[in-house]
């Protein structure tokens, strides 16, 4: 199994408090990224080395910029969709298999794809009740967004999407900042984390992340993981349109003989046992399952919701026609 898939498949969960003030702007006082670097990757991608103080260190930013970018004036401004990646951390994933520059809708949208750390699962770590250092959360919304719209073009018309970890991060960022973003798409993403937290807390410790250090313990810490979890938070997505989909965990269109069984997971034995024989990707279907209990939520408090369940694992490759399913939904707010 790749490396990505693996990591891709067994993310632990978490984000920060809220971050924004009135109208859905960025606190004053926010810490400022400054560029340290920029180069042209080919075509109409960008990248972007940042010096992150909420990281501690680098930071890398990846841009598909839109048409009349280059001979931009200052005053342009582009609607910008923003796209977080899973658990690898790795922003290529939108270019490398996304496959974002050749999408026709995405020719005049300024498209912002963040990095993260390691396993950094779009959140300002815990870490113990000490804070800081790996801050992710605050690196996206705080550094990120300002610098786009300061120095990039980026106009406060803003949609946000991910795959597994990033799904999380986008519906934990639009649900608890309210009016940040004006759609919000998650594809695989572990979407209710206190309803499953040991099989989070088990990924996190297969790839040697220490899983207390991102929330806490599950009971100890209670209150960290509800603040952060998007199911107590549906409230903030009145208004919001948004689209959700997974996998149940089988085989599906895509998992052909080709397909890399995934990675046995410790500590999710019990889950084994529990879910149907035919399923293959036990990540996959506990997201289902917390994907399914979120959209009857978000139902339930009237949010505009569109959800697409189908068969399919966790590294199976879906994510790409997720994210062309899902640009109605995305665009429609740009």
């Amino acid at each position: 199994m790749s490396r990505r898939g693996l990591l891709a498949g067994t993310a632990a969960v978490a984000a920060a408090p809220a971050l924004l003030g009135a109208a859905g702007a960025p606190r004053a006082g926010a810490p400022r990224a400054e560029v340290t670097g920029g180069r042209r990757r080919g075509g109409r991608v960008v990248e972007v080395s940042v010096d992150s103080p909420a990281l501690g260190g680098p930071g890398e930013i990846a841009l598909l910029t839109p048409r009349g970018w280059d001979r931009r004036r200052p005053g342009d401004r582009w609607p910008t969709l923003y796209l977080l990646p899973g658990g690898d951390g790795d922003h290529h994933v939108w270019t490398a298999e996304f496959a974002v520059q050749d999408i026709p809708e995405l020719a005049d949208v300024l498209v912002v794809m963040p990095a993260m750390p390691l396993f950094g699962f779009c959140t300002d770590w815990w870490n113990h009740g000490a804070g800081g250092p790996p801050a992710v959360e605050s690196f996206h919304l705080r550094e990120v967004i300002p610098l786009m719209e300061r120095e990039y073009g980026a106009a406060p018309v803003r949609a946000v999407a991910g795959e597994s970890q990033g799904g999380y991060g986008a519906l934990s960022y639009a649900s608890r900042n309210p009016g940040m973003f004006g759609a919000v798409a998650a594809f695989s993403g572990p979407v209710h984390p206190l309803a499953h937290p040991e099989v989070w807390l088990a990924g996190a410790r297969l790839v040697g992340v220490d899983p207390l250090a991102i929330w806490g313990d599950p009971v100890a810490q209670r209150r960290n993981w509800i603040a952060r979890d998007p199911y107590y938070h549906v409230r903030g997505l009145l208004g919001t349109p948004v689209y959700l989909s997974s996998g149940d965990g089988t085989r599906g269109e895509r998992e052909g003989p080709d397909w890399e069984e995934e990675i046995f997971i410790p500590g999710t034995e019990e889950w084994i046992e529990r879910l149907p024989d035919n399923v293959v990707s036990v990540t996959e279907a506990i997201i289902s399952r917390e994907a399914r209990a979120l959209t009857d939520r978000l139902i339930s408090v009237g949010v505009q919701v569109e959800a697409h369940f189908h068969p399919g694992t966790h590294t199976g490759g879906y994510g790409p026609g997720e994210l062309r399913r899902a640009l109605p939904v995305l665009l429609g707010a740009l």
